[in-house]
């Protein structure tokens, strides 16, 4: 299953250097790759969802997690394309928003399952969320630098 999440963190970086050498366009380049790969991912849950067979489920294990890999390359471009002279702080901020979520989600996973022995509940939420994201990369504009300030040298 790791390794499944290693190739996707490169095919990732390889599709959006692709897109973007081929068509110029910075937002099919970065959003809709990221898109899609959040999408994938859903799709590949899904089948968690409905089967007990243990094949089924590590294959739609890896699958999700090849697809939510692929989101890594394009994902830390952005910061770069919106606000190159603040690449840094805007790739911190990034950073730190997913460590927070890697700290809370496995608390709250393992809540909902002591609360409700059930342990679909997670994957639900999960599903969940990758739609969320997806939807939410909607409103990424790489092609839009933003206006900072420029800093006293």
């Amino acid at each position: 299953m790791f390794f499944s999440g290693v190739v996707g963190d490169t095919v990732g970086g390889l599709i959006s250097d692709f897109i973007m050498r081929r068509t110029g366009n910075v937002e099919a380049a970065r959003r809709n790759v990221i898109m899609g790969s959040l999408l994938g991912a859903f799709v590949c849950l899904l089948p968690i969802l409905f089967s007990s067979d243990v094949s089924l489920m590590f294959m739609s294990l890896s699958g999700a997690f090849f697809f939510l890999e692929l989101t890594i390359g394009p994902i830390w471009a952005v910061p770069m394309d919106v606000a190159p002279r603040y690449a840094g702080t805007a790739s911190g901020l990034m950073n730190a928003g997913s460590a927070v979520a890697g700290i809370i989600s496995p608390v709250v996973f393992g809540l909902i399952i002591d609360t409700t022995g059930n342990w679909t509940l997670p994957f639900v939420g999960s599903a969940g969320l990758l739609l969320v994201g997806a939807l939410a990369t909607c409103w990424i504009k790489p092609q839009r630098q933003m206006a900072l300030p420029v800093a006293a040298e």
